[in-house]
């Protein structure tokens, strides 16, 4: 069955002028736009559509991709604010709308925020950057050390809030942070525990033997492409260590031991060589 706010597998069943017409199931028929048809349609043949309401909130569908669906988290730009609230770019010809009871904070033209989209009372799609009244907040099926898709959504003076592969919030403690993090950044995590209150912890680092050892294979692989010797020695600045591996310093020397006990390295003060088999 069709849904609104979504990418829907359909049947074109009608071709007029200004258009083609698909079976939305309960939705009815809906139709797409000339501008949205692609070349070389016939009528019975499937396609994907988006299906959403237009300017005079009439069910249309395109065969463009919106920047996101209803359900999910995106980091999206305001376009302008009035009366009604903000309104944001999502890559539709209709801005998607941000009720002012829907804001975490008052939101400001031509700053980005992140929203999840829904479906408003009035079956329109519409977006809140409350996350936490859609979201989960605490944990049910997570496990410490599970690799997890991170989007980073707001900061406190704890540190950064994230959402969790889509449908959990967690939080990135400030001490746990080695490189800088943005709004909207994607990035693989880890499940670093559970708390009391059952809400997460995360960490965007590995940690323990598993970590030296993917550390390890990386500075192996650095080193062979570029010609066995590397000048980034356990003498080198955290910060220059952090550019190259996204690592501390104190879990870089860790995994230079385990390297020159391996005997897979040798190493001086100036450079690091990889030993030749």
């Amino acid at each position: 069955m069709a849904k609104i706010g979504q990418m829907n597998h359909v049947k074109v069943i009608k071709s007029l002028e200004f258009g083609l017409y698909v079976d939305g199931g309960d939705l009815g028929e809906v139709l797409i736009p000339n501008r949205y048809v692609p070349d070389n349609v016939e009528v019975g043949q499937m396609i994907d559509a988006f299906i959403y309401l237009d300017s005079q909130d009439r069910l249309v569908a395109t065969t463009e991709t919106p920047l996101a669906s209803v359900g999910e988290v995106v980091y999206l730009r305001v376009n302008q604010v009035n009366r009604t609230g903000a309104f944001m770019d999502w890559g539709m010809p209709k801005d998607l709308m941000v009720p002012f009871s829907e804001q975490r904070v008052p939101m400001e033209a031509e700053r980005s925020y992140c929203v999840y989209l829904y479906i408003d009372n009035s079956g329109r799609i519409a977006a809140s950057s409350n996350l936490s009244h859609y979201l989960f907040e605490k944990n049910d099926n997570f496990k410490s050390g599970q690799e997890v898709d991170l989007l980073v959504v707001s900061r406190s003076d704890m540190g950064y809030t994230a959402v969790i592969n889509g449908t959990h919030l967690g939080l990135i403690h400030s001490s746990d942070i080695l490189q800088p993090l943005h709004m909207g950044q994607k990035l693989k995590g880890f499940i670093k525990g559970i708390r009391s209150d059952h809400k997460i912890n995360l960490r965007i680092h590995r940690q323990g033997a598993a970590a030296r050892d993917e550390l390890g294979e990386r500075i192996l692989a650095f080193l062979a492409e570029n010609n066995g010797v590397s000048t980034i020695t356990d003498k080198s600045s955290p910060d220059e260590i952090f550019q190259q591996y996204r690592t501390s310093k104190a879990n870089y020397k860790k995994t230079l031991g385990r390297l020159l006990k391996a005997k897979k390295i040798t190493i001086t003060p100036e450079k690091i060589s990889l030993v030749s088999k």
